[in-house]
């Protein structure tokens, strides 16, 4: 029997529906998502930023903030955190008493509302698209919000990209604090005794009962947390650290109170040299410093207490050598308690009678932000002219600070370089090619093993990030370990144990999903067939392996070169010059020495 035409349509159109939807499970990348290529030479790129009005130390600041995981995480958190409080928590205007000397109460609403952390947000959500094509955008909505905030507008004549980066940083650490005190006081006394700088709240506070007005005779119950010191703690603003200062007089060994200042980039002083290291120069900052012709408090107040004991001696009066007695008696007093307050109703001796001492000064980090940006001063300034340090400074990968017992471990994420002299020249950036969560299928089969294990498994935490077991015969519960390259832009994924069965012969092995720096490579066969999942290992082979190796593609393939492409994701950055972006490697970015501007690390 001749079937309809209809019939026959319908089935034509069922069958090629059903091709293209398995075509994009099982290899979606290859011509869709645009992140693999069966082209090796197609170029993939980011979006750029279009240079104007000279604006190449802007372009390139965004484009290394933007490769910065820490920072995206904390500007989506604050700006939810604003959501969810509601505006009228960051509208209101503290009263006149609260306010310090020269704030405004229009400034201080501002600083509450974020204008700068929503502005910078939307900018780096733009440049973390991965276009299909060339795309170059303008940064022109940033620089207008930041014009606004600050009632004035950018210069081009003296651009410097570490001015402008520590404008940015310092509006977004000012819009955090605002917003901190904002918060504590919508709390009221709850929040002044969890609010920053305050005393943890006692035990009895930490959960209150309370009741909301919602019509009812009692109330709707309601528990407020009372713990927002701890959460804005290690929940703060990334780039900002604190720095200690103490000073030791080498005479009387007397040490003053260490002064705490924050931070929120670090200025290094680039020797004069030819060439130096990134540890010199951190040592010009760091390092023990000895200072002459100081005069020390307590020295001054010993020499005091010396010149009214010989007074004393030579007085007859009664009353004269009862005031110089009681004075003495005052500065014997704050020489054992406190030299450095000031003394009043003591008359000293004039200060250019004072001795004068040599004292150390020493200085140390005592917090470590998440992100440090550091910025090599290479201005050398004289009498009439100033020029550009050209000295070539090596920078590691990986940056080591703090103590041996108290090692803080950083991770080269960005660097921004500098070309010309010093009253000329280019800015250009260098940023890791990371990709963070979420992102579009970077895997073939990594999506497939991920569907699967969560159709099998359904959990309503996120899907974890398995590693691969070394033998399907090992005993213990199967470990599950996170990502830890790269910071995951949605918050930290939750790693549950997963339950084995004891009984060998019932024992299913979880797949592993390949990560980005270990991409699995097919067995070669004669006819095509489809992934299957194998004792934790992926085979495209539909016979049974009887041993675990892996055959290689042949040489020359596309696929072998894809393979090798993608073999060491880490080493792979983007050099960016406005609009114009190539790819290089770690050891471009290690080279620039004699360029380097601006150097950015992330907490590992």
């Amino acid at each position: 029997m001749q079937e309809k035409p209809t019939t026959v349509a319908a089935y034509a159109a069922g069958a090629s529906l059903a091709a293209v939807a398995l075509f994009y499970v099982f290899g979606p990348n290859y011509t869709i998502d645009g992140d693999e290529s069966n082209d090796s030479n197609r170029k993939k790129s980011i979006v750029g930023l279009s240079n104007l009005a000279n604006d190449c130390f802007i372009n390139s600041v965004l484009q290394a903030l933007a490769g910065l995981g820490d920072l995206r995480v904390y500007l989506i958190r604050e700006l939810h955190r604003r959501e969810l409080d509601g505006p009228e928590i960051y509208n209101a205007v503290p009263s006149r008493d609260e306010l310090s000397r020269g704030e405004r109460p229009d400034k201080v609403r501002e600083l509450q509302q974020g204008i700068i952390t929503q502005a910078l947000k939307e900018m780096l959500d733009r440049l973390n698209e991965r276009p299909i094509y060339k795309k170059t955008i303008s940064a022109r909505g940033f620089i207008q919000a930041l014009e606004f905030a600050f009632r004035t507008r950018i210069s081009r004549n003296q651009q410097d990209a570490q001015e402008f980066l520590q404008i940015v940083l310092e509006r977004l650490c000012d819009e955090y604090h605002a917003g901190v005190r904002a918060r504590k006081r919508a709390l009221g006394p709850l929040g002044a005794l969890a609010g920053p700088g305050a005393e943890p709240a006692p035990e009895s506070l930490a959960d209150v009962e309370v009741r909301i007005d919602d019509g009812s005779a009692e109330g709707l119950p309601a528990i407020i947390d009372t713990k927002l010191k701890e959460i804005d703690n290690q929940l703060g603003f990334p780039f900002e650290g604190k720095l200690e200062s103490q000073i030791e007089c080498q005479f009387c060994h007397y040490q003053y109170k260490p002064k705490e200042t924050a931070f929120v980039n670090l200025t290094l002083q680039v020797p004069q040299k030819s060439s130096t290291t990134l540890n010199a120069c951190f040592d010009g900052l760091l390092k023990t410093e000895y200072i002459e012709d100081f005069k020390c408090d307590r020295c001054r107040l010993q020499h005091a207490v010396d010149s009214k004991t010989q007074e004393r001696a030579r007085t007859r009066s009664r009353s004269d050598q009862e005031r110089l007695d009681q004075e003495i008696s005052q500065l014997r007093d704050a020489l054992s308690t406190d030299p450095e307050k000031e003394m009043e109703g003591i008359t000293l001796p004039p200060s250019q009678l004072a001795p004068k001492r040599r004292i150390a000064r020493h200085m140390r980090i005592t917090s470590f932000p998440k992100v440090i940006a550091i910025h090599l001063s290479r201005s050398i300034f004289d009498h009439s002219s100033s020029s550009k340090n050209a000295a070539k400074v090596s920078f590691p990968e990986q940056l080591p600070l703090g103590g041996i017992l108290s090692q803080t471990w950083y991770k080269l994420l960005a660097i921004v370089c500098h070309k010309g002299s010093h009253h000329s020249g280019h800015y250009e950036s260098f940023r890791r090619n990371h990709l963070y969560q979420p992102f579009s299928t970077p895997d073939t089969f990594s999506s497939y093993a991920q569907s699967r294990a969560a159709s099998e498994n359904p959990s309503a935490a996120p899907s974890p990030r398995l590693a691969p077991r070394s033998s399907p015969d090992d005993t213990g519960t199967s470990s599950i370990s996170t990502a830890t390259s790269s910071p995951s832009v949605s918050g930290a994924q939750l790693t549950p144990p997963l339950p084995r069965p004891a009984t060998s012969s019932s024992r299913r092995s979880f797949p592993s999903i390949p990560s980005r720096s270990s991409t699995p490579q097919p067995a070669t066969g004669s006819g095509r067939s489809s992934p299957t999942l194998d004792g934790g290992r992926f085979s495209t082979s539909s016979a049974p392996r009887p041993s675990r190796a892996i055959a290689r593609p042949a040489e020359g393939s596309g696929l072998s070169s894809r393979l090798r492409r993608r073999r060491n994701p880490n080493d792979r950055w983007w050099r960016i010059s406005d609009e114009k972006i190539k790819e290089c490697k770690t050891s471009d970015v290690l080279g620039m020495q004699k360029e380097v501007y601006l150097l950015f690390y992330e907490m590992k």
